[in-house]
């Protein structure tokens, strides 16, 4: 079984994805070499052979009725079998009121545990216990938005103690789940705007670390994002914060190790997480991107995730397109994304 969420590529992006080893493409065809009888994914690390030899089709079961078998060093077919593996593990996951074992997770699905902990982390971009502890974050977030108290938000959530939720609060939300519920009441953001050569950055922080660099915003915006924090101007941290954010414009491709505060749900953390393992020089679609993270049929989802990243550049959602290989939106400017898209190439 595959699951694909639209049609299979024409035969030259099948062709790209095959020289490229695109990881992101296993699942959405295979590759049958005329020359061996067998067909591959496109991520297979087998020498490649002559373009004139190849032929590509949407699944193994359709290679199978062509009369190819399955490649023994990539194995094809396992493919559809891991997806449905991470699907039924998130779904044991999102119902146990307790976060699962990685043992018990495992056996669920019928894989080793060293083994599932790695497909499960390649898949989603989260290992199997931050999955479940993005989840109760989620439910905390909600439940903390509802009528009633803190206490009450944090048992509601499945929290045993409230320990607990303020150690993954601190992990997810960047603050204390009191300070959440009042609007950031009492958190302290240090921000300042700072040229580029893409024009005048706002970046912005807490002790955590970044929470908001975008481009053409000051300090109304950044209110309106946190209307009850303590807004103060930046210290010689963030000067340098900012620094190294206005270089970063200048050299997108670099990847450099700067501390973020960002809060998300689960599937926006695998999102982002996906987006920051695309290498540089290099564009996703929406469509690889879902199917990147193990949810091929969430396309739209995975659009409105990269239209919620608050870190312009460090999360590189410039580096999506759309499926026609047309830029798509971007929330700071279609010229920015080019200008940003063209620097990674030349560089």
């Amino acid at each position: 079984m595959t699951a694909l969420a639209e049609p299979m590529p024409d035969d030259a992006t099948c062709w790209a994805a095959f020289l490229a080893r695109d990881r992101t493409m296993d699942g959405r065809f295979v590759g049958c070499v005329a020359t061996t009888g067998i067909y591959c994914k496109p991520s297979c690390a087998a020498r490649h052979p002559r373009r004139e030899n190849m032929r590509f089709l949407p699944d193994p079961a359709a290679a199978r009725a062509a009369g190819f078998r399955a490649c023994l060093r990539c194995r094809p077919d396992e493919v559809g079998r891991d997806r449905i593996a991470v699907a039924a593990a998130r779904a044991l996951i999102e119902a146990a009121e307790d976060a699962p074992r990685l043992e018990a997770i495992a056996a669920h699905v019928g894989y080793a545990p060293h083994h599932f902990h790695r497909l499960f982390k390649r898949e989603t971009g989260l290992t199997p216990a931050a999955y479940a502890r993005a989840l109760r974050a989620d439910r905390l977030k909600a439940a903390l938005g509802s009528p009633g108290s803190v206490t009450s938000a944090i048992y509601a959530a499945g929290y045993n103690a409230p320990s607990r939720a303020y150690a993954d609060a601190d992990r997810h939300l960047g603050m204390t789940p009191s300070a959440w519920k009042d609007g950031g009441r009492g958190a302290l953001i240090r921000w300042r705007t700072i040229d580029s050569s893409l024009g005048l950055l706002l970046v912005a922080a807490t002790a955590r670390g970044l929470c908001r660099i975008s481009f053409g915003e000051g300090e109304a915006e950044l209110r309106a994002c946190f209307p009850n924090a303590d807004l103060q101007p930046a210290d010689a941290a963030l000067d340098r914060l900012a620094q190294a954010v206005a270089t970063l414009v200048d050299h997108p491709g670099e990847t450099p190790d700067l501390p973020m505060d960002v809060c998300g749900t689960a599937f926006q953390q695998a999102v982002w997480a996906a987006l920051r393992a695309i290498p540089s020089g290099e564009t996703r679609s929406y469509s690889e991107v879902a199917a990147a993270i193990g949810r091929p049929q969430a396309v739209r989802a995975a659009g409105s995730a990269c239209g919620d990243n608050v870190l312009a550049i460090l999360i590189p959602c410039h580096r999506v397109l759309r499926s026609d290989g047309t830029l798509g939106g971007y929330a700071w400017g279609l010229e920015r994304k080019r200008a940003l898209l063209d620097r990674e190439k030349d560089g």
